[in-house]
C-alpha cells in the first residue's frame, strides 16, 4: 500500500478495473526508520517473496491481495513477521489490518460478488447500482476479507483470529474502481465505506481510513456527520521523509470528529508508519 507516489494521479475512471494492489517490497533494515524502534511497517501481497526488514514497533498487513474479493497469499507468513513488532509505541498495536475497498456498481453485470438481495441502512437492496446495494457490497467484502481470509491465516500464525483484537485500516485510493460523476455516485461509494465499517464494528472491530485527503473526497465526497465513518481515525499518506510524515500528523483529518493517528512514508522503496502523538 503506497499513496505518496500517487498523491496527484488522474481524474477517477468510473469503470477502472483494479488489475493489481498497492505497495513496495519492504527489504532495508529498520534503521531507515527514523528513531530506532519508534517506527512502523505495512506491508502486504507486493511483498510475496521479498526479504523483509526487522519488524519495527508495530506493522499494519494487507488482508487483500489487490482487489477487496481476493486474499494475500502471503497473509500467514507477513501475520507471523509481523507478530514479532516490539509493540514499542504504546498506543499502536503491534499488529495491524489494511482491507482493499472498491465500489464496482457500474461494472455490475460483470462483477459475480455484487449483491442481489439484503436489508441495509439505505433499504432493500434489489441488485441494482443503488446505495442500498452498495452498502451490502461493502458489508459483505469485509465479512470475506476477516472470516474467509484473516481468520484461517491468523490460527496457522498462532494468532488471536478474533476481528475484535485488531485495528482494521480501510485503504481508500483512486486506483481502485470506484464510481464518480455526480454526488450520488459518491453517496454510493461511501455506503460501501460504511458497509465495510458497519460490519466490522458490529463483530467488536476498531476502524481507521487510510488515504490522502485529495483521494478520499474525490471517492467519497463530504461525510455526514451522522455518517459511520465520522469520528474515525486517519491514516495519512503522501510522506517521502520521517520528517514529511511528522508534519502530516498537523493536516486535517479524513472524515468529521476524527483524528490523525498515523501518517506513511517512503524513503529507499519502503513502506514506513509513525504515530502521531
Amino acid at each position: 500500500m503506497r499513496l505518496a507516489s500517487r498523491c496527484v494521479a488522474g481524474a477517477i475512471a468510473s469503470v477502472t478495473v483494479l488489475l493489481g494492489g498497492t505497495g513496495t517490497a519492504a527489504a532495508a533494515p529498520v534503521e531507515s526508520a527514523g528513531p530506532l524502534g519508534s517506527a512502523g511497517y505495512d506491508v502486504s501481497h507486493p511483498q510475496c517473496g521479498a526479504d523483509l526488514p526487522t519488524p519495527g514497533a508495530f506493522a499494519v498487513v494487507g488482508v487483500n491481495g489487490g482487489l477487496p474479493t481476493r486474499t494475500n497469499p502471503c497473509l500467514t507468513d507477513q501475520l507471523e513477521w509481523a507478530a514479532g513488532s516490539t509493540g514499542a509505541v504504546a498506543r499502536q498495536p503491534a499488529v495491524q489490518l489494511y482491507l482493499n475497498t472498491a465500489n464496482p456498481g457500474e461494472l455490475r453485470g460483470l462483477v459475480a460478488t455484487w449483491p442481489s438481495d439484503g436489508e441495509t441502512p439505505y433499504g432493500t437492496c434489489d441488485g441494482g447500482n443503488s446505495t442500498a446495494c452498495s452498502w451490502q457490497y461493502g458489508w459483505e467484502r469485509a465479512r470475506t476479507s476477516t472470516h474467509a481470509f484473516f481468520r484461517p491465516a491468523a490460527r496457522a500464525a498462532r494468532l488471536d483470529s478474533g476481528v475484535a483484537r485488531y485495528t482494521w485500516w480501510l485503504d481508500v485510493e483512486t486506483s481502485n474502481t470506484w464510481q464518480s460523476g455526480s454526488s450520488d455516485a459518491q453517496a454510493r461509494n461511501r455506503a460501501t465505506l460504511e458497509g465495510m465499517t458497519d460490519f466490522l464494528t458490529e463483530e467488536g472491530g476498531r476502524v481507521g481510513i487510510y488515504s490522502t485527503g485529495r483521494q478520499f473526497g474525490r471517492i467519497v465526497g463530504e461525510v455526514p456527520a451522522d455518517s459511520p465513518l465520522a469520528g474515525r481515525p486517519s491514516w495519512l499518506a503522501g510522506g517521502l521523509s520521517r520528517g514529511e510524515a511528522v508534519d502530516l500528523c498537523e493536516e486535517e483529518p479524513l472524515v468529521p470528529r476524527g483524528r490523525v493517528e498515523l501518517t506513511q512514508y517512503v524513503p529507499d522503496d519502503l513502506d514506513l508508519d509513525h504515530s502521531c502523538g
